[in-house]
């Protein structure tokens, strides 16, 4: 066919998106065992349960899943002392986010987030259309002030990601409180809880107090980072009114059968979900204090991994350092793409991945 024949074309910004790239999950050829550490991943796996109910589900793959994932919502209201008819679940967290952009955004609106956010804020808001408003952070953290400051009548979503990815750093829930009583009513704030199961502060909430009393307030939650990440399952909680307005426009059945009833097992398995917090709990301040011993800066995190960033000198840059570390079968995450060129994003992993990575950065610098 000739290029000048007419052909369909994406309407306007669409082809300006930068597509998000995940973390690799593969080594060179050659490397005989792989250690992923470069999508948050819980080194202790799905819970057992889990994996019984989705095996049970195999024999019915036939029958439509229910559409309103009633079960499901109705065990996430129960562990967190919710109404599920607040809740709305979801092919992982990521499609509320882009379904909130969707339906609150148009073009000529405007929504704010943090410079070193999560990328799919910007990509869901330029697919609806709008303006992406990225505010710029203080010591890697997010700015309320700034936020506040970066509010036009234009700006009908705030995206806080809290913890934020890939930093590790918090806000305060007071802080938080303050940036929403400091935003227009009709502007919704939308607080990202991914990591929230793993947060160890005791002045750290996630979010559902807020989005229980506000009408301009939703809190979004995965499944993923406790070991469902495959499964794709996240939720929302939220007013009446915006749950109303994304059941609306979700597809029928966006959460499979097999994500409904692993994730029914998983949230019912309080003791599994102790022993991955647990896990992270120990490791992530062993692998902090260690990388920081070897001279290299790592940003203060209370989620599942930690940001390492490198010296300026090429030899040991993240990239020189990431395909060490890689011949090596370990595998991180370049951040290139959240404006952190020369530093690695690490998942906190199993002991022995762990302390492999310790050992090859302790090589690595004194190579």
């Amino acid at each position: 066919m000739k290029q000048d024949q007419p052909r369909p074309t994406p309407r306007a910004g669409i082809m300006d998106i930068e597509a998000y790239v995940p973390g690799k999950s593969t080594a060179p050829a050659g490397v005989t065992k792989v250690y992923k550490l470069s999508s948050n991943e819980n080194p202790l796996g799905p819970s057992p349960k889990a994996i019984e109910a989705a095996r049970e589900v195999a024999a019915k793959l036939d029958v439509y899943p229910d559409g309103s994932a009633r079960r499901l919502r109705e065990a996430i209201g129960d562990v967190h002392g919710l109404n599920p008819a607040n809740i709305v679940c979801s092919n992982g967290s990521d499609e509320i986010l882009g379904l909130l952009a969707q339906t609150y955004l148009a073009p000529g609106d405007e929504a704010v987030f943090t410079e070193h956010a999560f990328m799919v804020y910007k990509i869901y808001i330029q697919a609806a259309g709008a303006k992406p408003v990225a505010v710029k952070e203080t010591n890697e953290r997010a700015d309320i002030d700034a936020i506040l400051a970066a509010v036009t009548p234009a700006t009908r979503i705030v995206f806080l990601a809290n913890p934020n990815n890939p930093t590790g750093t918090y806000v305060p829930f007071q802080e938080v409180r303050r940036l929403h009583a400091g935003l227009p009513k009709n502007v919704l704030l939308v607080l990202d809880a991914a990591y929230a199961e793993y947060v160890r502060r005791n002045d750290y909430e996630a979010g559902i107090e807020l989005a229980g009393s506000a009408e301009n307030v939703v809190m979004t939650r995965t499944f993923s980072k406790l070991g469902l990440g495959g499964a794709r399952v996240g939720w929302m909680y939220g007013p009446a009114h915006v749950v109303d307005a994304i059941n609306r426009v979700r597809g029928p059945f966006n959460v499979n059968a097999t994500a409904i009833e692993a994730g029914i097992a998983a949230i019912r398995d309080r003791a599994h979900v102790e022993r991955s917090v647990a896990h992270n709990e120990k490791w992530l301040a062993w692998v902090s204090e260690q990388v920081t011993l070897l001279g290299l800066r790592v940003t203060p995190s209370v989620g599942n991994f930690v940001l390492i960033h490198f010296p300026d000198d090429k030899r040991h840059s993240a990239a020189a350092a990431d395909d060490y570390l890689s011949a090596r079968g370990y595998i991180l995450r370049r951040v290139t793409g959240y404006g952190f060129p020369n530093a690695l994003r690490m998942s906190i992993g199993t002991e022995e991945a762990n302390r492999g990575v310790v050992d090859a950065l302790t090589s690595f610098l004194k190579s």
